[in-house]
């Protein structure tokens, strides 16, 4: 990733071939030359070149000829094309044929660094994200996630830069945005082989969590009736992956952060301390900022998970993904129900794509697999897909003839109806449906015996 980039320079005036070549080599890269397009592809086909400045008009093959041939042999070769007759025609018939950009001479010397500058970011986050995709390819099949858009390049590139390091890692983004995929993905690439284990902070009532993640001694408590390892244990020598962990309640805390810093950790009813070697990776939907400033969440905790932030976008933020999600759902469906669905329609695409998805992958998951089971076709239709819009059951929380009930009983009723909504949508999920409300289970379980 570090190699020195290497740029052929194509053009059938000898003038611009030097002085091009001795500017560049001057800014660091490997720089070769070729008098027209024929000589330039054979070049090509012979020596890894990362960029190709071809000029438009030359003998023989011009430079857009050139700029078909190159993409067909090496799609990965970004191509500027250099014109003196540059026109807005130009320009797209250049870019639809694939080129990175074009050029007009005679040559702006900052415009050309600034365009090379942009070249070499983008090839590194390729490279860096292609090298993550191998490795994973090696180690596991892994094909959970699905990135087509610049948002998710940018997860993929943290991700395989940190997948060899044993730094701590805190995962951010809504409920169902792939938080857990993507810590797989970082173990997959750097811990092949090694334990992976979770846990789901917000699942486990907090009497259960603490044993649950540092093990317990025989007698430690009523019920403890054998010696346990926790999940710190379990996940020694690989990663240990703490779902929501900003449902964790502060006695928890201090355990968790000395176990972080120091990698030393006590059963509970036991004075040993135990050292274990884990990579450590936490996520959260909560803002744990805010939760620093109302005294729900220890700030040095913070500070110590927060070491490689990772942040998840919503895919409302990130649409141009849905095409290639949809097919990737419909295909792991298909196969999972014996259905002969095979891909979806138009129209279909374009109401998913209208629908801003406040559950996310996991929502968009739901749907497809909902089209597939009831699908009769081999094409998803726009008939096959639900109407994409939370139930919208008639209420008389706010109906004027229910102005006389008090605000309590109101505010009771509402909450009773949406979190209906949520298990509905969920189909009697209530993990699931708690972390659509931005709640803990814990938290949705009480509601749901006070209601």
């Amino acid at each position: 990733m570090n190699e020195t980039i290497k740029i052929l320079i194509a053009d059938d005036e000898k003038s611009i071939l030097l002085s091009l070549k001795s500017y560049l080599k001057k800014k660091g890269y490997e720089v070769f030359t070729a008098e027209d397009g024929d000589a330039a592809l054979e070049f090509i086909k012979s020596n890894r070149i990362d960029f190709l400045l071809t000029d438009f008009r030359m003998p023989g093959k011009n430079g857009f000829e050139l700029l078909a041939d190159v993409k067909k042999f090496n799609p990965n070769i970004d191509v500027v094309v250099i014109t003196a007759f540059g026109t807005i025609e130009d320009a797209v018939k250049f870019m639809k044929e694939g080129a990175y950009d074009y050029l007009t001479k005679p040559i702006d010397l900052d415009e050309l660094d600034l365009l090379l500058a942009r070249m070499a970011e983008r090839k590194l986050l390729l490279d860096e994200n292609r090298e993550l995709k191998k490795k994973l390819e090696t180690h596991a099949r892994f094909d959970g996630i699905i990135a087509s858009g610049a948002k998710m390049d940018e997860v993929l590139n943290t991700a395989s830069r940190v997948a060899d390091s044993r730094a701590t890692i805190l995962i951010r983004g809504e409920s169902g945005t792939g938080k857990e995929m993507v810590a797989k993905t970082i173990h997959l690439a750097g811990d092949p082989g090694k334990p992976f284990v979770t846990v789901n902070a917000a699942a486990l009532p907090d009497n259960l969590l603490e044993s649950e993640l540092f093990g317990f001694e025989k007698g430690a408590f009523t019920g403890a009736v054998e010696r346990r390892k926790g999940r710190f244990e379990e996940a020694s020598g690989g990663t240990l992956f703490i779902d929501e962990v900003g449902d964790i309640p502060m006695n928890v805390q201090v355990k968790l952060l000395r176990a972080v810093q120091f990698g030393e950790i006590q059963r509970l009813g036991s004075n040993e301390t135990i050292t274990v070697d884990v990579r450590f990776i936490a996520a959260t939907h909560r803002n744990l900022e805010e939760m620093i400033k109302s005294g729900e969440f220890r700030e040095d905790l913070y500070y110590r998970l927060n070491v490689v932030p990772i942040f998840l976008p919503p895919l409302r933020e990130r649409k141009e993904d849905i095409p290639a999600l949809t097919e990737h759902f419909i295909k792991k469906h298909a196969e999972r129900n014996g259905k002969l669905v095979s891909g979806v329609d138009s129209r279909a695409l374009d109401k998913l794509s209208r629908y801003n998805f406040p559950g996310n992958v996991r929502e968009l998951e739901n749907i497809i697999e909902r089209a597939v089971v009831l699908s009769r076709g081999e094409f998803l239709s726009e008939r096959d897909i639900p109407d994409l819009t939370i139930s919208k059951e008639k209420s008389d929380v706010f109906n004027p003839a229910n102005l006389d009930a008090s605000y309590d009983v109101k505010m009771k009723e509402f909450e009773k109806r949406m979190i209906n909504s949520a298990l509905e949508l969920e189909k009697g999920n209530k993990s699931a449906a708690a972390r659509r409300l931005g709640i803990s289970e814990r938290h949705l379980r009480s509601r749901l015996e006070r209601l």
